[in-house]
């Protein structure tokens, strides 16, 4: 029985960016990949279809990215995949949320005649809109914010998907990002009001 390949990181960039054939890298990436991107999908709301069709995604702009020379290693292979799966998830399930608030508001007004369905429609408008406003702060103010805010994880985890040289880094960040997104909203009392909202309803 033949031992099973494996590779550096290194190895991986080199045979990625050079012409020869990739198949053995792409199932290699499989085998040492897949299993950390299905966790993370199941454990946020997806199931084992959307596992396979986001790995798929995620294997395809990682190949991309690296080739493009815009992966040079300066974090783990499994780290990187870890950073792209996240956040290929969040854009699904923010196309999702979209596409279900479009749907719902054909039935709004029944809706708001039964107070647990109404208010249930209205949670997920407003969450949308933060996630909307988290949007236009840039990417990595977004990445901060959702994974403090919405995944709850410490500054130590983010630490892990951004390049940033230690925690207090990370913290200097966030801190930045509140201070944005509050000058955001001292310009726009209404868009204020809702985010209060927000607050009512979680």
């Amino acid at each position: 029985m033949q031992p099973v390949q494996t590779y550096t990181d290194k190895e991986v960039i080199t045979i990625l960016q050079s012409s020869e054939s990739p198949e053995r890298i792409v199932r290699y990436l499989y085998r040492t990949q897949f299993k950390m991107s299905r966790a993370y999908i199941l454990k946020n709301n997806g199931l084992e279809a959307d596992a396979e069709d986001i790995f798929q995604e995620v294997l395809l702009t990682v190949i991309e990215l690296i080739r493009l020379n815009k992966f040079r290693g300066e974090s783990s292979l499994s780290t990187f995949f870890y950073s792209v799966t996240r956040n290929t998830w969040l854009n699904e399930l923010k196309k999702r949320g979209r596409s279900r608030l479009r749907d719902q508001k054909f039935s709004l007004a029944s809706a708001a005649t039964e107070n647990d369905s109404g208010d249930d429609i209205v949670r997920r408008e407003l969450r949308q809109l933060m996630l909307d406003v988290v949007d236009s702060l840039g990417e990595t103010c977004k990445t901060i914010l959702i994974a403090i805010y919405y995944e709850y994880q410490s500054v130590a985890e983010i630490l892990q998907i951004l390049p940033y040289e230690n925690e207090q880094v990370v913290r200097n960040k966030k801190y930045k990002c509140l201070k944005q997104l509050e000058e955001m909203l001292h310009e726009n009392p209404r868009l204020a009001q809702n985010l209060k909202a927000i607050l009512h309803y979680e």
